[in-house]
């Protein structure tokens, strides 16, 4: 038995995961772990949410409440949607707690006693209009190295290079889009440099990594490494355990790598043993492994082994098993770039193992893949449901008509015994790509197995053969559940919920899990009774999972006004300044309806992506959303209060993309009145359509998007809807 640390990066609290954060780090690790689970060995994943990054108090900030009420919130989320996905951490905790602030003052004073730490005054950028100093995450403007204009002040997600927020050409202000200036601020920094000798030798050593992360990672020790702070100037995080430093807190990139020595140590500490935690940390034996985006590498292949060296005692990675992206349109999964799609919202549309095989058939392990809805369908319906599904429903549906039971196995013949042969080689397979992390090719290994069955099942004819030979034919089928059986098996750490079903569905005893990897050679229960199939799988509608899809195209946040101010050149039009994450300006023609008393202070929906127009000479950079008949009109609001610059994705992903006003037009946004709730129908102007939404009530009127006969109520966050801050007809277009 092999003892094995499985370590998932930590997703910032301020938002609900996301594709992203599911493909890159949360799945592999978990199929992982499974794995080494069902091979008997000692293995345990930990990880939780990060509540003390900046992206945090960036929400807080907006939404105007404690940086911890949002962490909270988005923790509770995502645990939920976690757990229902079927991750299945041994510990999903936080860094707000006890613990973790308690084991990274340990790790900080031993480093600094080591003399491993050193106090530096430093130029850190300023935002006089805020009046603070302003965290990394509070900066924005362009990449140094690639010239990408969405670069962050502690990262360029494009080309994945660590920035220092003064490097940034064209800084500005994240909050008010001021640009900032530089100004000294005293920090205790850790002295990289100390390591690079020691760093050098660890990584070259670890050639079993894959070629991108070893290749990265050499590559920035080859540039060399430089001093690095672990404090900064913010109020929200784990306090720094020295002297004059009550103002400050520790940088986050320093304490959430620390997280998983924290996580490892709080799970030992809620069991019979609270010293279990050192089997896996100090045991040279144990292997550990580290599942992450390729733009989380430098922290976990340096900065990391780093800290670990320079504390002692304690294991260095074993693998960092970083995927690369996958993208939407061509753009990274981001929370904070407003690219995503949810996975609670996914939760409500699909089953977790469809997720999971989609995410999986599809994961960026060696380059970046792209999410398509399209492909989504595609794949579903002709893999997994096609191939897998409907290989093992046809095999017990058909042995459940025919016998009622678990047939006999007779003697085999030569195609028999091919296939036993093939379901051996099949785990092999399987087990030797999972325990080198390749996943893509331990799925394709299984479809094979499927595949294999459908063709097997095919060639021994059961439907011929129940008429003239019956024995022949409960061999046949014996040997066809016998490949069910092992789909369970193998196909556990990827569809964990299907395999449990397909093992009570050939009552089997316990669990797949307790069964393990040899449960496939477990021998079925002759004369066992059967349940009545159901097909595990339904057929993903092509327009339910692709159609909504051109609604993508779309970006809209919730917008703030600021200010409304007449425009100089045009009576009827008004000059906005609206907040909507940043200020943006927009010119609106809505001196007929508003005057500029009801607009100020109003929260709005508003399409941030439009192409940017010259109206009268006043450049317009959005446009508010409003609903309009013949006579009247009214703007769109959501139904709760969200703050500025909440997306609006009704569960789809929304790009960045600048589409023009004609494309915007070509889109179908009604008012709708909710006319049933099961199933839920909505009346669009005198025609009731099937519709999706996330609870809602009878009888009130809704935005929503259109599709021939079907409807998607608009929503943000937690299902919030969109409504109207008027009476408006349903049926009246939105624009």
């Amino acid at each position: 038995m092999d003892r094995v640390l499985v370590c998932s990066a930590w997703p910032y609290a301020n938002g609900p995961i996301h594709v992203g954060h599911v493909t890159g780090s949360l799945l592999p690790a978990d199929i992982f772990v499974r794995f080494n689970r069902l091979i008997g060995n000692d293995a345990i994943m930990v990880s939780g949410s990060d509540m003390h990054g900046a992206p945090i108090t960036v929400s807080a900030d907006k939404e105007k409440v404690s940086p911890e009420k949002v962490a909270r919130r988005y923790h509770d989320l995502n645990s939920k949607a976690i757990e229902m996905l079927g991750i299945s951490f041994d510990l999903f905790t936080h860094t707000h707690t006890k613990n973790h602030e308690s084991v990274v003052s340990e790790v900080f004073l031993e480093l600094q006693e080591k003399g491993h730490l050193k106090r530096m005054t430093t130029s850190q950028y300023y935002c006089g209009e805020c009046d603070r100093f302003l965290p990394d995450r509070y900066v924005d403007g362009t990449c140094p190295h690639c010239e990408s204009a969405n670069a962050r002040g502690d990262q360029c997600d494009v080309c994945g290079m660590d920035l220092d927020a003064k490097d940034l050409k064209d800084a500005h202000c994240q909050l008010c889009g001021c640009v900032p200036d530089l100004r000294d601020t005293e920090h205790i920094f850790l002295k990289l440099p100390d390591f690079t000798d020691s760093l050098k030798a660890y990584v070259e050593s670890c050639r079993h990594w894959r070629p991108h992360v070893r290749s990265f990672t050499l590559n920035v020790l080859e540039e060399g490494l430089t001093d690095r702070p672990i404090t900064r100037d913010i109020s929200w995080g784990v306090p720094v355990p020295v002297d004059s430093y009550d103002t400050k807190r520790i940088y986050v990139w320093f304490e959430a790598v620390i997280g998983y020595l924290s996580a490892t140590k709080e799970w030992a500490a809620a069991s019979s043993d609270s010293t279990s935690w050192e089997r896996f940390w100090k045991d040279s034996s144990c292997r550990s492994y580290y599942f992450l985006g390729k733009d989380n590498i430098v922290f976990h292949t340096i900065i990391w082994p780093a800290i670990l060296t320079g504390i002692g005692g304690l294991n260095l990675p074993y693998d960092v098993v970083a995927n690369q992206f996958m993208n939407l349109g061509g753009q990274k999964f981001s929370k904070s770039m407003g690219v995503s799609i949810n996975i609670p919202d996914l939760l409500t549309k699909f089953q977790p193992d469809v997720i999971r095989y989609y995410l999986v058939a599809n994961m960026p392990e060696f380059k970046d893949s792209e999410f398509s809805w399209d492909d989504f369908a595609q794949r579903t319906n002709s893999e997994l449901v096609a191939t897998y599904g409907n290989f093992v429903h046809r095999a017990m549906s058909f042995t459940y008509k025919n016998f009622h039971t678990i047939p006999s196995r007779g003697p085999l013949d030569d195609r028999d015994k091919a296939a036993m042969k093939r379901i051996s080689d099949a785990g092999e397979a399987v087990a030797r790509s999972l325990s080198k992390c390749e996943f893509r090719e331990a799925l394709r290994s299984l479809m094979d197995l499927a595949q294999f069955g459908n063709q097997y099942f095919d060639s021994v004819a059961p439907w011929t053969l129940v008429r003239s030979d019956k024995a022949r034919c409960g061999t046949v089928l014996h040997v066809s559940l016998e490949m069910c059986k092992a789909l369970a098996v193998f196909g556990c750490p990827f569809l964990p919920f299907s395999s449990e079903r397909i093992w009570t569905d050939l009552g089997m005893e316990g669990s797949v899990e307790a069964a393990g990897w040899k449960g496939f050679e477990v021998p079925l229960k002759e004369g066992a009774s059967l349940k009545k199939p159901v097909p595990l799988y339904a057929k993903v509608d092509m327009s339910a999972a692709g159609g909504f899809a051109r609604y993508s195209m779309l970006n809209l946040r919730v917008g703030k006004i600021l200010s409304v101010e007449p425009h100089p050149n045009a009576d009827k039009l008004y000059v906005m300044k609206v907040d909507v994450g940043r200020p943006i300006t927009i010119v609106s023609g809505l001196k007929d309806y508003y005057t500029a008393e009801e607009l100020s202070g109003k929260t709005l929906i508003i399409l941030t992506n439009l192409e940017p127009a010259k109206l009268r000479g006043v450049k317009s950079e959005g446009m508010l959303l409003a609903a309009e008949d013949a006579e009247r009109l009214a703007l769109l609001t959501p139904e709760k209060d969200l703050a500025p610059g909440t997306q609006i994705s009704s569960g789809l992903e929304a790009a960045d993309k600048q589409i023009s006003y004609k494309e915007f037009q070509k889109l179908d946004m009604r008012v709708g009145v909710l006319a049933e709730l099961s199933p839920p129908k909505i009346d669009i102007g005198g025609k009731a359509v099937g519709c999706e939404v996330a609870g809602g009530v009878a009888g009130e009127k809704y935005a929503a998007l259109v599709l021939d006969d079907s409807a998607l109520v608009m929503h943000g966050p937690d299902g919030v809807k969109i409504v109207f801050d008027r009476d408006i007809p349903a049926g009246a277009r939105i624009r």
